[in-house]
């Protein structure tokens, strides 16, 4: 698997990359796959890659992936955010009414969506959805390890300053063993939503070190862009792309204690 320099918001791949994104991701999956481990097999054999690719490669273990992204959330934020407000339910889940932004839930909650094809967009699912797309069993176990997985992540950025807000999981089946395995990116800043700890207010919207700060542009008037339109979302201006690797190899820094090999 080798991960590319390229971006994507709102379900579209955008025409600007973001220099050394795939070192960095993918450097960091690996630190989070060996902190993880004994919460759930992954899909790491090895990382002896072709030399054109070392650093942003892995050598993975052949799965058939499942068509659902496993969103956890610890705090309410984003789509979440959004959909609460319109219905006081995230992915069918009926919460407390009265929930301010960027708020700490009360236990970290499973709101799945579907993997859609590129160029269509991920729709969120119910777990009586999941249930019907992958099987009762299998939806347990989905929803089980990715809480867990959640809740061992978190604990862990929380020594480091860092809280974890929400992040995407995906798995697939180990055909020779019919194991869940954890496989993909995981808990990197374009599949989590990572805040500075000592400037999160209950209330208000938090910094992050992840990409929001490309979907806070794409929707801003300066970029010029209509979300609704359908139309391609337009190319990243220096000054973006240069903010957001300062905010990729920050988080990195302050999660692993190292700077990413670039």
């Amino acid at each position: 698997i080798v991960a590319s320099d390229r971006i994507s918001a709102y379900d579209f791949v955008l025409p600007t990359e973001i220099p050394d994104k795939g070192k960095i991701l993918t450097q960091l999956s690996l630190w989070w796959f060996e902190q993880l481990a004994d919460i759930t097999p992954n899909h790491v054999l090895s990382t002896d890659v072709p030399p054109e690719v070392v650093g942003r490669a892995m050598i993975a273990r052949r799965l058939v992936m499942l068509p659902i992204e496993c969103i956890v959330r610890g705090y309410l934020a984003g789509s979440g955010m959004e959909e609460y407000r319109k219905t006081g339910t995230v992915c069918g889940l009926a919460l407390r009414p009265g929930i301010l932004e960027c708020a700490r839930l009360e236990y970290p909650i499973f709101t799945p969506t579907s993997k859609a094809q590129i160029g269509q967009h991920d729709e969120n699912m119910t777990f009586a959805e999941v249930t019907e797309c992958v099987g009762e069993g299998v939806a347990r176990e989905l929803r089980a390890k990715s809480v867990a997985t959640y809740a061992r992540a978190r604990e862990i950025a929380a020594e480091k300053g860092i809280i974890i807000a929400d992040t995407k999981f995906e798995f697939g089946i180990d055909v020779s063993t019919g194991a869940l395995v954890l496989a993909d990116e995981i808990l990197t800043p374009d599949s989590s939503r990572f805040w500075p700890a000592h400037r999160w207010v209950e209330g208000e919207v938090t910094p992050s070190y992840d990409k929001q700060y490309v979907r806070d542009w794409l929707t801003s008037a300066e970029s010029g862009w209509d979300r609704a339109s359908g139309d391609n979302p337009p190319a990243l201006p220096d000054s973006v792309v240069a903010a957001t690797t300062e905010r990729y190899v920050e988080v990195y820094r302050l999660l692993t204690g190292a700077d990413p090999i670039l």
